[in-house]
């Protein structure tokens, strides 16, 4: 989960959101981007992705999660940066690289998707392992904390200002009324987009309403 400076999306980032998170360092964080060479090799591996994405759906409904994803690559420690012609190589990425290529299969399908942020709760000894985990691996831990997680993931579009929330490092939609307690529950997020989008209140997930850019806490 790593962004070049020259690819932060900081216009996105209302400044005066101070929802007290897990971790301050999340306020602000900036959702993963593979980077491209601007070459053949990543220009390659992208339409890799589409291609595979759009054979795998085989005619289905484009709404549909990119269920695959998950089956192709397990859910663990990454480094950064990471470009196009990296991630199709690779047997494990994060949640970070997971969201980036759902969000290319969505675009692709020619839906509405955003991108979107978590913080899901957990317990300590879950965090301890990842952290000894991500440590062997000498990768950042920055997305732990003792029993809180930051997590990425996609917002569909299904409805005029109805959107659906997609883990893509899990393959499943979250259940919005699981939101808000027990463990693995979402406890915020925050879902960006430009200001053609979520007008008025914001997104609408089950009961809850997000405006756009702002963590919302659940």
């Amino acid at each position: 989960m790593y962004l070049a400076a020259a690819e932060l999306r900081l216009d996105l980032l209302e400044r005066e959101d101070s929802l007290p998170l897990a971790s301050e360092r999340w306020q602000h964080f900036p959702y993963s981007c593979f980077s491209h060479h601007e070459a053949a090799c990543c220009e390659v591996a992208r339409e890799w992705i589409i291609a595979n994405d759009f054979a795998q759906l085989n005619g289905g409904d484009l709404k549909t999660g990119p269920r695959w994803l998950r089956q192709k690559y397990e859910w663990g420690p990454s480094s950064w940066p990471m470009h196009w012609c990296d991630v199709v190589e690779r047997d494990v990425i994060d949640c970070g690289a997971h969201a980036a290529l759902a969000h290319e299969a969505f675009a692709a399908r020619g839906v509405t998707a955003f991108r979107a942020q978590f913080v899901q709760k957990y317990s300590a000894d879950a965090t301890v392992q990842w952290r000894k985990k991500w440590g062997d691996e000498e990768v950042s831990d920055h997305w732990l904390t003792d029993d809180a997680i930051y997590h990425e993931g996609n917002a569909l579009l299904v409805g005029d200002d109805e959107v659906k929330l997609w883990d893509a490092s899990a393959g499943w939609w979250i259940n919005a009324r699981q939101a808000g307690g027990g463990y693995g529950s979402l406890v915020a997020v925050r879902i960006f987009a430009d200001g053609q989008w979520g007008g008025g209140d914001g997104f609408r997930w089950g009961d809850h309403r997000i405006k756009p850019n702002q963590w919302h806490q659940l």
